[in-house]
């Protein structure tokens, strides 16, 4: 054990020696470990971070929530033309689906909408997305509640012009001062605010901050959603316990008998599930994990083959070195360890300054963006990275350290003269 303890010793001698004597054929050596090691953790930390900022923002929500509509959340084999002939989604279909399916917890019907202008004296925010959606969205979105309440079945059913807001948008509406009460405008109309949600975080995922919730009967007074105006769907979320597999066949044969088709006609309407969507996404994080890999793998190719040189440069200039120390008894195992540690030494320092580059450029991220992203770099992917570069320095220096521990010592000791 002393003795490996010496090699490892003398190794970080000589390692350090060739940082110090050789600086600029080290720097340029060790610049592709860091870069490699840098560009891979740094893509992986990202990915983890964009992933568990979506998780966070799922997180509340039911995955076995369904949109029923005429338009498919992830590919599909249907084309293009075909779905476009499909019919939208109405406000009847969410009433035959509300009465007429059991076991559902809760249930909206949903206007895909567009950016709005909204008002309130002198107070302009203009591009905010307002959603028209039944009560049933404060239950199955799990929507809190910071200020006030949401719009209630009844106000939802008779269409009232009241709206909830998100804490962002009230903060450009109102600054410091009490939302509740106050009356805005939003399609040229008069509404109520009646409630604040609490503030969720921007992120990169669908945050409610920035928007606003109106009844969805509210704005068919005037846009009709469905076949002659604005997109819709019906969202249903299932009870807890419900076979979910069993709930979609019933869902799917009850609707498809009420858009009266026959038994050999296709569906001419998705249903969507939150489960898929999330594996959709969970199949994104890994296409970018895959690439992140497949580019950065170039660098750490580079950075290895920048070490192996270095290493044969080393054994070159210290061949006499090694015949003297082979001639004093020193074994082939003490020749070969003692290179390949030197390698390791050289192939970690440039794995710790990626992995510093990464950590500073975290604090930057996090600096810069704030509470709306947080750039997570964690203590696996530094394990990671830290590995990465000890299997790179392994791998570069055996091939170096073998051809050293089998020189001659005589050999050696006379082309070293």
């Amino acid at each position: 054990m002393l003795v490996y303890l010496r090699v490892f010793k003398e190794s970080f001698s000589f390692a350090l020696n060739a940082l110090r004597n050789n600086k600029l054929r080290t720097f340029l050596s060790l610049l592709g470990v860091t870069v490699g090691i840098f560009s891979i953790i740094a893509v992986l930390a990202a990915v983890d971070s964009l992933d568990k900022d979506i998780k966070e923002n799922l997180s509340g929500l039911d995955k076995n929530t369904m949109y029923l509509t005429k338009y498919s959340f992830g590919p599909t084999d249907v084309p293009r033309w075909k779905r476009d002939n499909y019919p939208q989604t109405e406000y009847d279909d969410y009433e035959f689906v509300r009465r007429n399916i059991s076991d559902i917890e809760e249930s909206a019907y949903v206007i895909f909408g567009g950016s709005e202008t909204i008002r309130y004296q002198a107070e302009t925010v203009t591009n905010v997305e307002v959603t028209p959606i039944s009560h049933g969205i404060y239950v199955i979105d799990d929507l809190k509640i910071e200020k006030g309440r949401f719009y209630s079945e009844l106000e939802s059913d008779t269409g009232a012009p009241v709206i909830v807001i998100g804490s962002e948008l009230a903060e450009n509406l109102f600054d410091q001062s009490n939302p509740i009460g106050k009356v805005v405008r939003v399609y040229g109309r008069k509404l109520t605010v009646i409630g604040v949600l609490k503030k969720y975080g921007s992120g990169l995922g669908d945050s409610p901050d920035g928007k606003g919730f109106v009844p969805a009967n509210f704005v068919r007074q005037f846009r009709n959603g469905g076949a002659n105006g604005l997109p819709g769907a019906v969202v249903i979320k299932p009870k807890a316990g419900v076979d979910i597999g069993a709930f979609e066949n019933v869902l799917r044969q009850k609707f498809r008998a009420y858009r009266g088709l026959k038994a050999d006609e296709e569906d001419d309407f998705f249903i969507n599930k939150l489960s898929g969507l999330v594996s959709f996404v969970d199949g994104i994080i890994s296409m970018l994990n895959g690439v992140g890999w497949v580019i950065s793998g170039f660098s750490l190719l580079v950075g290895g083959f920048g070490i192996a040189n270095i290493m044969f440069v080393s054994v070159k200039e210290r061949t006499n070195l090694i015949g003297i120390q082979k001639s004093l008894g020193a074994k082939n195992r003490f020749i070969l360890f003692q290179f390949l540690f030197e390698a390791v030494i050289l192939a970690v320092v440039g794995g710790l300054v990626g992995l510093f580059l990464v950590w500073i450029t975290s604090l930057i991220m996090n600096g810069v963006v704030g509470d709306d992203f947080t750039f997570v770099l964690s203590l696996g992917n530094m394990f990671l990275g830290f590995a990465l570069s000890t299997f790179i320095g392994l791998l570069s220096g055996v091939i170096p350290a073998f051809s050293a521990s089998k020189l001659d010592p005589v050999e050696a000791i006379r082309t070293g003269m």
